[in-house]
């Protein structure tokens, strides 16, 4: 696993390659935004917390997708009960077994036992992290600001390899996110209400850090208008 230091508070958690999750420092130890894949993922977090000073206090998932969620059963194995998990509401729902829309949906969805003890809606704190929903490509979706910086944890409602672009319309450099987007018009109104917050700097799932990030979310969003037009069609 790849740990790149963004700041003082945030740190970078690559696996394999493509895959992100973000340690987030608050007074009591760390948030961990994503858990990556499943497999052998949940010690290295577990290391990489500790390697930087601290310890998992809690888990906010910005989705339920396999990629994000696949080593939470092993984390909460491993860190124990008293490690809060929070989860969007309707994600939680599908994890659950819930049916939330008619049509099937996109994505890999594995199964996860660890139910949250936080279902978000979006206005909640977790510790400096204000909850913004965001749904779109997961109808449960959401992202989480930095209310001390400014920094934009957005899951996967952009993407940031060769450039940023929203998820929702076919990108070369990674088509995998496209494929995996349940609503693609909710999608591109996610990532203008993720615009109007001007974030100081861009952490998303897939790809590197983008710092100062309003230019290139600017093109991101008429690239998705052109390609999808503001009804998702």
């Amino acid at each position: 696993m790849k740990t790149t230091n963004i700041s003082d508070d945030i740190v970078q958690l690559t696996r394999l390659g493509f895959v992100n999750a973000y340690l987030v420092r608050e007074d009591d130890g760390f948030t961990l935004i994503d858990t990556t894949l499943g497999g052998r993922g949940a010690d290295a977090l577990i290391g990489a917390a500790r390697a930087a000073g601290g310890e998992i206090r809690r888990i906010a998932l910005t989705h339920g997708h396999g990629d994000h969620a696949g080593t939470l059963d092993d984390l909460r194995a491993r860190l124990g009960a008293g490690v809060e998990v929070l989860m969007g509401e309707a994600d939680a729902r599908i994890l659950a077994g819930e049916k939330v829309q008619e049509d099937k949906l996109p994505g890999y969805w594995r199964d996860v036992e660890t139910v949250p003890d936080v279902r978000l809606t979006g206005g909640e704190r977790i510790g400096s992290l204000e909850v913004v929903p965001s749904p779109g490509h997961t109808p449960g979706h959401v992202s989480f600001l930095d209310t001390r910086d400014g920094s934009l944890f957005a899951g996967d409602v952009f993407t940031a390899y060769g450039r940023v672009e929203v998820s929702n319309h076919f990108y070369l450099r990674f088509p995998l996110a496209y494929g995996a987007t349940a609503d693609r018009g909710q999608d591109h109104a996610s990532a203008r209400a993720m615009r109007a917050l001007d974030p100081s700097r861009l952490l998303v799932g897939h790809g590197p850090v983008t710092p100062k990030p309003a230019a290139a979310m600017d093109a991101a969003i008429a690239r998705s208008e052109r390609a999808v037009g503001t009804g998702g069609a």
